[in-house]
């Protein structure tokens, strides 16, 4: 037979059906976790503004934990240090799945989302820069805190803005913030250590290996698993890198594909993909949240405070970082790449679709708040004009988002239509088989036994 032509790159392009059954349920999981997300926001704004708000300061500052690990810390620590380490340890299984089983494996479809990624980093971080640069009373210490997209809430504007927006859309953004999450932790983990303590560091490496030796072996007993992760954790929190890291180490120790032992890839999910069936949901449903909850609190001030919190160069910064800087350059990297390699748009898409994604994006929460504590100190002043910044912000990116995406609601129907068109009624989209046949996704035994979700 002779093989298939190399596909070019496609933006907006669809990947094999098992790949795109699999991020579906993904999407699925992380909007619910983003009205959550939004729920533990507001609750935490409205509490902080109220008559009660002193009561929430009690809350978030007091302290538990054993002193003799030195982990006697306050319940807002916990929330940033500990629950978001689930969700980095998610996040990690996600990025060694996609770059190992998922599309991202074929460099020519990663391309595109890891080149828009770059681009919504950079840009972002050097507006904020230029900004703070120029006044007087700047601080550049925040440079990192738009470049972060946060999925969970973006993903819940979508589910606002319709059900019928393209599966590729939500995939291509998906995608992306995976990249922003890999690319978050190696910033976090280089530029936000304060000191590092290197007795520590090294004893973490013990647990994370033995964490890694037994679950290269398959080995599943929590028992077993549990009490490690928690000591390369507890090492790291000690060593002054942030002990989020932690999180994102075990997820790359999982193996992503079964042993041939177990049968190879086509007998079933991998070790990844189990944990991260059973961890999703505690991160989405519950560290996420309760992290908003500890975090999102701020104490406005009237229109009076607000305004002073949002004239501050910081504040100032983040705002035009993640409502301009994140667009401008996750649309222009896009471009590059059309313009320099062989990428094309995919039948039925615009630029003004890369765009309103592109502003979508500019919705930062979780990831911004964290480097925003990190940079200023959970607390300062500056910490709380962050807040403000960064829910400003991303509020401002979510009611742009919804304008432009809406323009082209039409378009999207049709494309949705097609996309779950299902005439032979084997719950596979026809257009999934019609890339078989014409070989632009992949071929036919590449599509059958692609990794199952």
């Amino acid at each position: 037979m002779t093989p298939a032509p190399a596909r070019s790159p496609r933006v907006f392009g669809r990947g094999s059906w098992p790949e795109a059954r699999r991020i579906a349920d993904v999407l699925r999981k992380e909007t619910i976790g983003g009205v959550l997300l939004l729920a533990g926001a507001v609750a935490a704004l409205v509490w902080a503004n109220s008559p009660w708000a002193d009561s929430y300061e009690s809350v978030r500052s007091f302290t538990f934990g054993p002193e003799v690990l030195h982990l006697n810390l306050p319940v807002g620590t916990w929330a940033a240090d500990g629950l978001l380490a689930i969700f980095f340890f998610v996040a990690g299984l996600e990025l060694k799945r996609e770059f190992v089983a998922g599309d991202l494996r074929d460099p020519r479809r990663a391309a595109v989302p890891i080149a828009a990624a770059v681009g919504g980093v950079i840009v972002p971080a050097v507006l904020y820069l230029v900004i703070n640069l120029a006044a007087g009373e700047g601080d550049g210490k925040g440079w990192a805190i738009p470049t972060a997209t946060d999925i969970a809430f973006a993903l819940a504007v979508l589910a606002v803005i319709g059900r019928c927006l393209p599966h590729t859309m939500r995939t291509f953004l998906l995608t992306l913030a995976v990249v922003d999450d890999l690319l978050a932790i190696a910033i976090i983990a280089v530029f936000y250590t304060a000191s590092l303590s290197l007795l520590p560091l090294l004893g973490a490496l013990l647990p994370l290996a033995a964490f890694t030796v037994l679950v290269q072996r398959r080995v599943r007993s929590w028992w077993l698993l549990l009490p490690l992760a928690f000591a390369a954790w507890t090492l790291m929190h000690a060593s002054g890198v942030h002990a989020t890291v932690a999180g994102v180490l075990l997820g790359f120790a999982v193996p992503v594909l079964r042993s041939r032992r177990a049968g190879g890839p086509q007998a079933g999910p991998g070790l990844a993909e189990h944990f991260e069936h059973r961890f999703r949901p505690i991160s989405a449903g519950i560290a996420v949240p309760i992290f908003a909850f500890m975090s999102a609190g701020v104490a406005v001030g009237g229109l009076g405070g607000l305004g002073s919190a949002l004239t501050d160069p910081v504040a100032v910064g983040i705002v035009v970082g993640l409502v301009a800087g994140k667009p401008i350059g996750i649309t222009a990297a896009t471009w590059l790449v059309t313009r320099f390699t062989r990428a094309k748009m995919d039948t039925g898409f615009a630029w003004i679709d890369v765009f309103g994604m592109a502003v979508l994006a500019g919705i930062g929460f979780t990831v911004s708040l964290l480097i925003g504590e990190l940079a200023f100190g959970i607390g300062s002043e500056r910490d709380d004009h962050v807040k403000v910044a960064v829910l400003a912000g991303s509020l401002t990116a979510a009611l742009l988002a919804t304008v432009i995406l809406r323009l082209r609601n039409r378009t999207y129907r049709r494309i949705h239509d097609a996309e779950t068109a299902d005439a032979n009624r084997d719950n596979i989209p026809d257009v999934y088989q019609q890339d078989v046949a014409g070989h632009p996704a992949g071929s036919l035994n590449e599509t059958r036994n692609s990794p199952q979700p």
